[in-house]
């Protein structure tokens, strides 16, 4: 926690740098609710109504030329049961400013870089610019919300306007760490080792046609993670590979918007659990959201949110028969129905509130956690209200 807080000190005070050696801006936000999950423990313990929903960040850009400049992000969350409390830098990299190719301009992002793959995994960071508090689960895991939103490596972002449109290449390479409190919530609370990414490897590619109210999509990511067990562990050494599909869409009017992602995942893990062990298996799930501007200050949003673990195992019969009951079989598949509404009560001040109605369990955190088995009903809710303002 010390080397954070001293990382975090030294990006701030690279913005507060005179202007004489560059340009340097900086911008934040506050965000604060209320939240409760009735028959799961995916928000909250025991079905409390709690503020557990906190975020606060500082993210700003220094520029010691045209070309050259330092962006950074410091935040403290909250999140309940979602993620780990607290101080984190969700990224810090070098924006170096290419020189344009055959008509194509571009960006390197070195260090730890943003994600900019997925529709919302380049602001779901930020709480005023994601349409709901608990984005879809099938895509957007908050669980993996630290290991998801950036790595550190770098990141090549190229665009180009064609008369055809507007074309944008993503590629990038780096890893993530994962923290003990990670760990246990993906391998159970037995495991006293240490899960590590080897790498990720992701390429994207999107195309607007010249009327640039619609957004199409498609990317890849490919990742191995393993499994270091402790001199006195319960588990084994273990490997996971994981190679993702996903195709995106958004399309903007004048008073709605509609964005949909589809997720096909392969996975194959080996050891952890038995020497021997070997689990393959195909993931597939994906959102459809839809919102709806009443007027300049009230809108509406609906959405509908799918995950199958195992695509030939639906109903997760073979997992409940494959762990030997412990594993019931609602955490195979989770389906979620979303409403929410948004007020924009005052410049940069905002009002949302939500409601989930969930069936399934694939995605709460903590899927080898007996508590987490126990908590977790075959169909539950959760509803949150947050206000935010942002500088």
């Amino acid at each position: 926690m010390k080397s954070l807080a001293s990382l975090a000190f030294t990006v701030i005070s690279m913005l507060s740098l005179p202007a004489v050696a560059g340009t340097g801006s900086w911008h934040g936000y506050l965000s604060q609710g209320i939240t409760q999950s009735v028959d799961s423990e995916f928000m909250t313990d025991d079905g409390d109504i709690t503020t557990e929903l906190t975020e606060l960040g500082l993210n700003g850009r220094y520029a010691f030329d045209q070309r050259v400049a330092v962006v950074g992000q410091v935040v403290y969350l909250d999140g309940a049961n979602r993620y780990d409390q607290g101080l984190r830098l969700d990224y810090l990299f070098v924006d170096i400013t290419l020189p344009d190719i055959a008509k194509w301009s571009g960006h390197l992002h070195l260090g730890r870089f943003k994600n900019q793959h997925w529709l919302y995994s380049a602001t779901r960071d930020v709480p005023h610019t994601r349409a709901s508090a608990v984005l879809p689960q099938s895509v957007y895991y908050d669980g993996f919300r630290d290991i998801a939103l950036g790595s550190d490596g770098a990141l090549l972002h190229l665009n180009r306007l064609t008369d055809a449109g507007s074309w944008e290449v993503n590629w990038s390479y780096g890893r993530s760490r994962i923290s003990k409190e990670q760990t246990k919530a993906y391998l159970g609370v037995d495991a006293r080792g240490q899960a590590k990414q080897d790498f990720v490897h992701q390429f994207s590619v999107y195309w607007q046609p010249p009327s640039m109210n619609w957004r199409f999509g498609v990317s890849l990511l490919d990742s191995d993670f393993r499994y270091e067990p402790a001199p006195v562990d319960n588990l084994f050494k273990g490997e996971s590979e994981i190679f993702r599909t996903m195709v995106s869409m958004e399309y903007y009017s004048e008073n709605w918007e509609i964005s949909a992602e589809l997720i096909r995942e392969r996975q194959r893990d080996t050891g952890a659990f038995a020497p021997n062990y070997i689990n393959s298996r195909i993931s597939e799930g994906g959102y459809v959201q839809l919102r709806y501007l009443f007027n300049d200050q009230w809108s509406g949003l609906v959405m509908r949110d799918t995950y199958d673990l195992n695509r030939n195992d639906r109903d997760g019969s073979q997992l409940m028969e494959q762990t030997g009951g412990m594993v019931p079989a609602y955490f195979g598949y989770m389906d979620t129905t979303t409403l929410g509404l948004r007020w924009d009560m005052a410049p940069n001040w905002r009002l949302q509130a939500e409601h989930h109605w969930v069936r399934g369990g694939a995605r709460v955190k903590g899927l080898f956690d007996p508590r987490t088995q126990l908590s977790t009903h075959p169909e539950w809710r959760m509803w949150a209200v947050q206000l935010m303002y942002w500088f």
